[in-house]
């Protein structure tokens, strides 16, 4: 039977020479067990401590009385059992692995240094595996519960488990450069929720985001660059923490009207092909009368009802999600006129890398107008800002 604990052996003939012990211990694996005296030609119960630097071993003989708390093995020889009746196994040896510290990070860059036959080390903290042309996730990884970093940069992965999302410890998720064409649903409503502080999905082939993306509240730092990304999440502005953002080189031709109420440090938008923005360009998606059911919409996301699947059929829910605010405060759901106007990205961010070659930071965003007037309004009020 073996215990890897940290060990310190104490001499105590050290006072007495006016020496003090180290005061440190060293990993090993205690073990108790069976040994065969040469002389006595008996077989003895001994304990074993093994460290890196003695991995055959020092062997003691046990004192029942001390070992009383260590195995149960120990409390059958303090009642006087004979040692060969007791189920104890014979001392060997250890393997170099049982006596070293924990092993918190690695890193795995080749596909020839790949674990095939054996596990990854269950304490790891923070693991890298690139350019080893993985194709998925290996189920392995997800099975490292104190796991805080996980890099799989530099693969060929194609689809992500929803089961990363159990990882509860992980706050740094890498994927960059691999081939991935979506982010599921059922990972944005994971435990990442909480834990997730940076997550690269940089060159990959993402053409969209789910809504529940935003639900990822923790994210710091968001890179997104090198993709296909026509839009951005609808409701990006509820990262209230993200600090972050790169979406260079993507399609991205506006941005979202949620994007004013992030607080960036840094944000790279450069190489999109933004639209030049033309308050006159409009999509008209009114009816009049409006439906009875986008009126009743509309009460419940201005008058703040609360609102489930248990109350509201789910498509109800998810339309609500999406609710867009108009210029006055009030809120449209299905039926409403969208345009786009400019903001200079350094209203949401300290740094802003250039948009362009032309060395400017400004970019179109959507804006929502739930009425006819709503919008003559915002038209008066832009013709009244180009006079002057």
């Amino acid at each position: 039977m073996k215990l890897q604990c940290d060990v310190e052996v104490v001499n105590r003939m050290l006072p007495s020479f006016g020496m003090k012990s180290r005061g440190k211990g060293m990993r090993a694996v205690l073990s108790i067990g069976k040994h065969l005296d040469k002389t006595s030609q008996r077989s003895n119960i001994y304990m074993m401590i093994c460290t890196a630097k003695d991995r055959a071993g020092c062997k003691y003989k046990a004192d029942a009385n001390s070992l009383k708390n260590f195995l149960s093995a120990a409390r059958l020889a303090d009642r006087g059992s004979d040692a060969s009746s007791l189920p104890l196994s014979t001392l060997t040896p250890v393997r170099a692995r049982d006596v070293e510290q924990p092993k918190k990070k690695l890193t795995i860059v080749s596909k020839r240094d790949y674990p095939l036959t054996s596990n990854f080390p269950y304490s790891l903290e923070q693991l890298q595996v690139s350019y080893c042309k993985l194709s998925r996730v290996d189920m392995r990884m997800l099975s490292l519960k104190a796991l805080r970093k996980l890099d799989l940069s530099n693969n060929h992965i194609k689809k992500l488990p929803a089961t990363i999302g159990d990882l509860g410890c992980l706050s740094e998720l890498i994927l960059h450069n691999n081939h991935l064409e979506a982010f599921s649903e059922a990972l944005c409503l994971s435990t990442l929720q909480r834990t997730l502080l940076l997550l690269d999905l940089s060159q990959n082939r993402l053409q969209s985001l789910p809504a529940q993306f935003c639900q990822l509240k923790e994210l710091v730092n968001l890179k997104l660059d090198d993709n296909e990304l026509v839009c951005l999440p609808f409701h990006v502005g509820r990262l209230s923490k993200l600090r972050f953002l790169s979406a260079a080189h993507n399609q991205l031709a506006m941005l979202p009207s949620d994007f004013r109420k992030l607080s960036l440090e840094n944000l790279d938008l450069f190489g999109n092909p933004f639209v030049q923005p033309n308050p006159l360009d409009h999509k008209m998606k009114l009816t009049f009368p409006l439906p009875l059911q986008e009126l009743a919409s509309r009460a419940v996301a201005n008058l703040r009802l609360p609102y489930g699947p248990h109350l509201i059929p789910a498509h109800l829910c998810r339309d609500l999600e999406v609710a867009k605010m108009c210029d006055c405060g009030r809120v449209c759901i299905n039926f409403y006129i969208k345009t786009a106007v400019s903001m200079n990205l350094h209203q949401v961010s300290h740094t802003v890398v250039l948009v362009d070659d032309m060395g400017g930071t400004d970019a179109p965003v959507q804006q929502h107008f739930c009425s006819l007037s709503c919008y003559s309004e915002f038209l008066d009020n832009s013709l009244q800002r180009g006079i002057r």
